[in-house]
């Protein structure tokens, strides 16, 4: 009888294993692999940074943010979503957004502030971490999906390397190591801040926007083939630009209705 119960036991062990362990389409990898292909992007950028390759390491990093903004809504399109591609995602987030950038800023320019380039490189760090967990945990809260709640992580990193991309378009330009600091702190507090940023997830198009949508599209794609630096610094430009909009439509939206 004991022998009967332990051969049950160990039958319905192997059972509950080769559930677990049964194939998965290849689609379910695909999102995850996107995910990893920027971790390995964004890690790279460290690597040349540190051999002075400067161009190569934005260059990685910007391939990050590319496969970032896929991953999620590859993911999504295929229902492959997880718990652990949205926690693979958020950890590859902060190491391309938040470790990445701040290193790669400090080798460049604020090395040269002595000891009090890392104080701010930390600082950046710890905004982006803290901007971060507040997006995971406030996701299904947010009172206006058309907002987001300060500057997201991807904005966030391209406005810290801003300085380095206009340097690239103007070879003659450098900014200081201090006013770079000084430039990191304010995107630092920006990211961790309630100003209201406009989501271009949400929202619809109508129909008359579609096809200048799909053509100024196409002309960004083309600068950014052709003149990548000045089509960065442009569109990190407009981005700032658009911060002081989006406050104000936000606070129009919030007041209460005269009908």
């Amino acid at each position: 009888m004991v022998f009967r119960e332990k051969k049950i036991k160990k039958l319905s062990t192997k059972s509950i294993q080769s559930k677990t362990l049964k194939a998965l389409p290849f689609h379910k990898f695909i999102p995850n692999i996107l995910t990893l292909t920027a971790l390995c992007a964004g890690l790279s950028a460290v690597h040349f940074a540190l051999k002075g390759k400067w161009e190569t390491s934005l260059v990685l990093i910007f391939i990050a943010m590319v496969f970032d903004g896929m991953d999620g809504r590859i993911a999504r399109l295929l229902n492959s979503t997880s718990k652990f591609g949205a926690e693979l995602d958020s950890l590859a987030d902060f190491c391309n957004f938040g470790i990445v950038p701040g290193l790669v800023i400090y080798i460049h320019s604020l090395e040269g502030l002595g000891r009090l380039g890392w104080p701010i490189v930390l600082m950046y760090s710890i905004c982006m971490v803290l901007r971060l967990a507040r997006f995971n945990t406030l996701i299904d809260q947010s009172p206006s999906p058309k907002y987001f709640s300060g500057v997201p992580a991807p904005f966030g990193a391209l406005l810290a390397l801003l300085p380095i991309i206009v340097e690239f378009h103007e070879p003659g330009w450098v900014l200081s190591p201090a006013l770079y600091g000084v430039w990191l702190l304010v995107i630092s507090s920006l990211l961790v801040s309630r100003i209201p940023t406009f989501s271009f997830k949400q929202g619809h198009v109508q129909k008359k926007w579609i096809l200048p949508i799909f053509i100024l599209v196409a002309f960004i794609v083309a600068g950014l083939v052709a003149y990548p630096w000045a089509t960065l610094s442009i569109i990190s430009l407009l981005y700032i630009l658009s911060i002081p909009f989006s406050y104000r439509l936000k606070n129009q939206e919030s007041l209460p209705s005269n009908n």
